[in-house]
């Protein structure tokens, strides 16, 4: 996968912070009116169960823990616009941790509250500029944070679409960063700027090789909502299927994203 070669968008980082804080506690929320039966719910994510998938939520916030127990990396290497291109390489161990941690924690409320507090309490302590060792490489906490949303509000849709009725809410900043990651991963992949690619109210980029715009009315144009575009983005969702049901309006012979889609499985 190319690198990133576009100046990367920049995040507040008190703001990320409060995000990721908000998000993760929607989730717990969420999570104390869980019953059993739901708990034993298949999720869309293979073999997963709820109960599965919850204790991988608790992981968007322990990884940071198990970063900061890791000696720091003497330069960093990576940005969050690295991340999206490079989980599918851990996702097998991910697998083996995540369904070991459900098993070794029954009380997923009790789990998820320790593992804020433990959160809450190294953000604390620690400068956004200390660097981790992350699975995408040496990046600032800061940094690392932004890629905490992404997997918060993925995961948040997950839970929403395996339990009827959850109803998760979504941090505004969380969703937002969440969206324009993701749609910046996109003009990395497809580099080029003849085709804008539209998801309001968060992001706009250009992308696909082609006759770039400058100005008027682009003639390749693609515009849906964020989860839509998180959901393909992350192949929940498969364009053919977002278009036919109009969650995606794409005009223009150089509007068709298929070939790059999904960014990260």
């Amino acid at each position: 996968m190319p690198p990133a070669k576009k100046r990367a968008r920049s995040y507040d980082p008190d703001r990320i912070r409060t995000a990721v804080l908000a998000q993760f506690a929607n989730v717990r929320d969420a999570v104390r009116t869980l019953t059993p039966e739901q708990l034993a719910l298949p999720t869309r994510l293979g073999e997963w169960t709820v109960r599965d998938l919850v204790a991988h939520v608790g992981m968007a916030v322990t990884a940071v823990h198990r970063a900061l127990d890791q000696p720091e990396p003497a330069t960093a290497d990576a940005a969050p616009l690295d991340w999206p291109f490079r989980t599918a390489a851990n996702s097998s161990a991910i697998a083996d941790f995540t369904r070991r941690l459900a098993a070794d924690h029954p009380d997923l409320g009790a789990y998820l509250a320790d593992a804020e507090d433990g959160f809450r309490t190294l953000l604390a302590a620690h400068p956004g500029t200390r660097l981790l060792a992350t699975s995408a490489g040496a990046m600032s906490l800061d940094d690392y944070l932004v890629t905490r949303t992404v997997e918060l509000v993925v995961h948040s849709d997950d839970l929403d679409a395996a339990v009827p009725g959850l109803g998760i809410r979504y941090d505004r900043q969380a969703l937002a960063a969440c969206t324009r990651l993701l749609a910046d991963a996109l003009a990395v992949k497809a580099p080029g700027g003849s085709t804008e690619v539209r998801v309001p109210p968060y992001a706009v980029v250009q992308c696909v090789e082609g006759p770039r715009h400058t100005r008027g009315t682009p003639p390749n144009v693609v515009e849906t909502d964020p989860l839509t575009w998180i959901r393909l983005a992350t192949g929940r969702a498969r364009w053919k299927d977002a278009v036919a049901d109009a969650k995606v309006s794409a005009s223009g012979e150089r509007a068709d994203l298929e070939a790059y889609l999904p960014l990260m499985g």
